[in-house]
């Protein structure tokens, strides 16, 4: 069996790292969304939009806003798919067939980045910096301005619905947050061996006397804004496993970091834009607390190595890359389904039965743990409403959270909230794995088979990204079926999120009384863990027991 020596000595480094990290940037969020100064550059842009950044808008009109933004930007990605050949630096690749550019283009505008094609066979230059990465930037900034809009519903009083300004969220995410760090993070990444050029495919002569042609191109670029975004869209099929992406495990260690910075650090900038540091505290008590026991788990399901030949090779080693070994694969593989990343340096096709087991219940989980940059924030809060609804019910008292009643229209936006996810994974599932031409995708039969189909439409539904690669997804059955599964996932939830926020925004903030559950102490952590896991967690006992369970115990 392997040494667990470095399993703890990376996880100590990275904690170590986030520690420091996460409350300098998370008072830096806070203050991104609550200065009302505008940067020159932001200004110009907002002239070239023509929009008024300093209008407070009504949750409806901030919601029509996010649907009509990323609407055009489904357009204009899926048009830039089928026009590629037209384009420079194409690499001569023709244009990207019509059910692949719907997928394409749906899938990195709901920042889940799946990917049916393989990149460096697909894709070129221009369509990678000018159109994938671009979706990169704005998908994420999409995602932090809600989770800050309902945030700011929880701060505010008798304001009438009114929850801030898309276009002024937005903008200053990419311009305050995401450009600065990704710029940072890919000069550090291009020091460390990360590929960045413009070259075409060079060919290069093997030991063998063969010729191969070697891909290049703007990579280091696309590596930064894919973690830190938590987006997940590899320059290469390979992913993260690539060396071109992802070369030692230092580069590892720090694109697990640019992953995880983001979502932890909205939690402390919630407690801040709340006026009450301890509110942020509990929630990130909730994603520590859920994303160390996914590491823990998987990282034992992997190092355990069950079965003669494992054992025999010190570990599971099928899929991973040897530079990596078996704890980072882990450490990588939990943190990138416990956000919604999708990125993997690993095949998690070949993870161990539990092993994807536990990959696939932190994406049901809904991601919370911590979570996609600002949809981490508002999915926990979501079920933190659903924790002090559940409370109030067994004291017998009106529930309220951070002085803002619950009644029954909140407890409808957050049911339907919860259901939405559950519905499409479970409903898609049930088509893709019926279906003839959703079969005919399917590597593997039997327990595998099914948790072949069902981590897909989780991934979908859930906007992830990551896959169990022995599905063949590149179909128009599935690209069609995925595409549905991304689109409804991101947006119906973003929906009501916005929904939940208006009317917070427009109920008076009351005053903590004796009946009033507090949600900064370790019982409601314990209590918004516990909601987590059974709540959302049990939906999907029965599928689950029906693949990695079965599989885990034949």
């Amino acid at each position: 069996m392997s040494s667990l020596a470095p399993a703890l000595g990376q996880v100590a480094v990275l904690v170590a790292a986030l520690a420091l990290a996460v409350p300098f940037l998370g008072r830096y969020l806070a203050h991104v969304y609550t200065s009302p100064r505008h940067l020159a550059v932001e200004r110009a842009s907002y002239r070239l939009v023509r929009v008024d950044p300093d209008a407070d808008q009504h949750w409806r009109t901030y919601a029509m806003s996010v649907l009509g933004f990323s609407l055009a930007g489904v357009l204009v990605l899926y048009g830039f798919g089928r026009l590629q050949s037209h384009l420079p630096l194409s690499l001569g690749f023709p244009g990207l067939p019509a059910d692949g550019a719907w997928n394409t283009a749906v899938s990195f505008v709901t920042n889940t980045d799946w990917q049916w094609y393989s990149g460096e066979a697909a894709t070129g230059h221009l369509f990678q910096m000018s159109g994938l990465t671009v979706q990169n930037f704005v998908s994420a900034g999409v995602g932090m301005a809600v989770a800050a809009a309902l945030a700011r519903g929880l701060a505010r009083s008798l304001q009438d619905g009114r929850v801030g300004n898309f276009w002024s969220d937005l903008v200053r995410t990419v311009v305050r947050v995401l450009l600065p760090i990704s710029l940072v993070a890919a000069v550090l990444l291009v020091a460390l061996g990360v590929v960045q050029n413009l070259l075409e495919p060079q060919v290069v002569h093997t030991l063998a006397g063969g010729v191969q042609h070697v891909t290049g191109g703007p990579v280091a670029s696309q590596e930064a804004i894919k973690e830190l975004g938590t987006n997940g869209g590899g320059f290469y099929n390979a992913n993260s496993a690539h060396p071109f992406e992802n070369p030692s495990p230092l580069t590892d260690v720090f694109e697990i970091f640019l992953l995880l910075v983001i979502p932890f650090a909205m939690a402390w900038a919630f407690g801040i834009m709340v006026g009450d540091r301890r509110q942020g505290g509990a929630v990130l008590a909730v994603m520590v607390t859920l994303w160390g026991a996914g590491v823990a788990l998987l990282t034992w399901a992997e190092m355990a190595a069950p079965g003669t030949a494992p054992g025999l090779a010190g570990g599971a080693m099928e899929g991973k890359e040897t530079r990596f070994g078996e704890a980072a694969s882990a450490l990588f593989a939990a943190s990138t389904t416990g956000t919604s990343t999708g990125a993997v340096n690993s095949m998690h096709d070949s993870l161990t039965a539990p092993g994807g087991g536990v990959a696939l219940f932190n994406m049901m989980l809904g991601e919370v743990a911590p979570g996609g940059v600002g949809s981490g924030l508002y999915g926990l809060l979501m079920l933190a409403v659903v924790t002090v609804f559940l409370a109030g019910l067994m004291v017998g008292r009106t529930p309220e959270y951070l002085g803002k009643k619950i009644g029954q229209r909140e407890v409808t936006l957050v049911a339907c909230y919860v259901l939405t996810t559950p519905v499409l994974v479970l409903v898609g599932g049930a088509i893709g794995l019926t279906a003839s031409d959703g079969l005919a995708g399917l590597l593997n039969t039997g327990p595998h088979g099914l948790s072949e189909g069902l981590y897909a439409v989780t991934s979908a539904s859930n906007n992830n990204g990551s896959a169990f690669a022995g599905i063949t997804s590149s179909t128009p059955f599935w690209n069609t079926l995925l595409g549905l599964c991304m689109l409804f996932g991101r947006f119906l939830p973003m929906v009501f999120v916005l929904a939940l926020a208006g009317l917070f925004a427009g109920r008076q903030k009351l005053p903590p009384s004796a009946g009033t559950l507090p949600t900064h102490r370790p019982l409601f952590v314990v209590l918004l863990t516990g909601v987590a896991l059974v709540v959302v967690g049990l939906t999907y006992v029965p599928v689950l027991v029906l693949g990695p369970i079965v599989e885990s115990l034949s």
